[in-house]
């Protein structure tokens, strides 16, 4: 289907993309690779009279180690953040993650910023963020606010941004030497069915974990019961707590029937994710990871 008339800007600073904002309300929207949008804009689910390509505003184009914290445009490409150096040193399970998005073509075209802001479940990014403490700034023409990645996102294609601000950054925390994090997914159309993000922290000895689910929901999920019930297990003890653990907080998952799979399907997928996430950040053998 042939996409409906529109009026194409090309800003060169925030300032200007702001003011085109003003100026047409519900009438525009921004985009920077626009490969989630150009889908919705073809099928007629969405339609702008005005676009605004972000892809000439410099400012949103950064990439950079800044204190603890890895500083992603919303600019930057999955590829990019597959390929850099900076990324893989800073945040390598990121770039893991980074490097199976979709395809080439789309890790090539599209952006994490825009990946984030169309807020399609079955996407690979938020779990892991989640997981990681990773944060969104949102800024408006007055100011801006920082907001955690595991609030972003509200439901389905809906995220807390308002209508004057754009997501001019990602800032993941860079992973620390007593740190690990795995990213685990299973699907057959490109996209996660589920996908499933596990760290193993280790602090003054003790060691937590953190889980998150995402895809099976309308945005990601913590695991919280199964990251309470593996506080302070040794990685050579985990499988005598993790197996129970991951199966009962998957029978409680609000998964749906989908083109993606049954909901039995997604809970059984996300129950075996689980444990192989947990297990490979916490360094276990290949062998203790099977089931």
């Amino acid at each position: 289907m042939l996409l409906s008339r529109f009026k194409h800007h090309r800003p060169t600073d925030l300032a200007s993309v702001y003011d085109i904002l003003a100026r047409h309300g519900d009438d525009a929207t921004v985009y920077a690779g626009g490969t989630e949008l150009l889908l919705a804009l073809k099928a007629r689910v969405l339609r702008y009279e005005h676009l605004i390509d972000l892809k000439r505003v410099p400012e949103l184009n950064v990439l950079k180690v800044e204190g603890d914290w890895l500083v992603v445009g919303s600019l930057v490409t999955h590829h990019r953040l597959a390929s850099d150096a900076i990324v893989r040193r800073a945040v390598p399970s990121y770039a893991a993650l980074s490097n199976n998005i979709a395809n080439i073509r789309v890790r090539v075209a599209g952006t994490l910023g825009g990946n984030l802001c169309f807020a399609e479940p079955h996407a690979d990014p938020p779990a892991l963020l989640s997981a990681m403490g990773a944060t969104v700034t949102l800024r408006s023409a007055d100011g801006l606010r920082s907001v955690p990645v595991s609030e972003f996102i509200e439901g389905e294609f809906a995220t807390v941004r308002a209508d004057d601000e754009l997501l001019t950054e990602i800032r993941i925390p860079v992973t620390g030497a007593d740190e690990t994090y795995c990213y685990k997914s299973f699907g057959h159309l490109e996209r996660p069915a589920v996908g499933v993000a596990a760290g193993c922290i280790g602090r003054n000895g003790a060691v937590a974990y953190r889980i998150w689910i995402g895809a099976i929901g309308d945005h990601p999920l913590q695991a919280a019961s199964v990251e309470a019930a593996l506080a302070g297990v040794p990685a050579d003890a985990l499988m005598d707590v993790l197996p129970q653990a991951s199966e009962t907080a998957a029978a409680e998952l609000p998964a749906h029937d989908d083109l993606h799979g049954s909901a039995d399907y997604k809970r059984h997928l996300a129950a075996v994710l689980m444990r192989r996430a947990v297990l490979e950040a916490a360094g276990q053998p290949r062998e203790a990871r099977h089931g």
